[in-house]
């Protein structure tokens, strides 16, 4: 719980600029100044879906939910994907995720700053 703070902090120290996930594929990037590592990830879905409707109050729901510790991160994304996001981007310059949907919808929100402890 709360730990995505943490992680995108050791990041941003190691130098990481962004990532942005990529739902269904699952696929992440990770942006390293001019360098870009692409890791592969678990598809969400196996067949041929239609796309979900862009639902800002359902992205909210899932990330409160999420941000309090009552999902896994593959619920999380579940739930991202089925509140019509087709990607997110962590900005770990500004402290920020912003989400997309597929005709450029787009929620952003702030996280916090922490302090890690060495």
């Amino acid at each position: 719980m709360g730990s995505f703070p943490y992680l995108a902090e050791c990041l941003r120290q190691e130098g990481f600029v962004k990532k942005s996930w990529y739902l269904p594929s699952g696929y992440s990037f990770y942006f390293l100044g001019e360098e870009v590592l692409v890791i592969p990830g678990k598809a969400l879905i196996d067949q041929v879906t239609p796309f979900p409707s862009f639902s800002e109050e359902k992205l909210i729901k899932a990330l409160r939910a999420d941000q309090a510790g009552q999902t896994t991160f593959t619920e999380f994304l579940m739930t991202t994907w089925a509140s019509g996001i087709v990607n997110y981007e962590m900005n770990f310059r500004e402290r920020t995720v912003a989400y997309y949907g597929l005709n450029n919808e787009e929620y952003k929100e702030a996280y916090s700053e922490v302090e890690l402890n060495e």
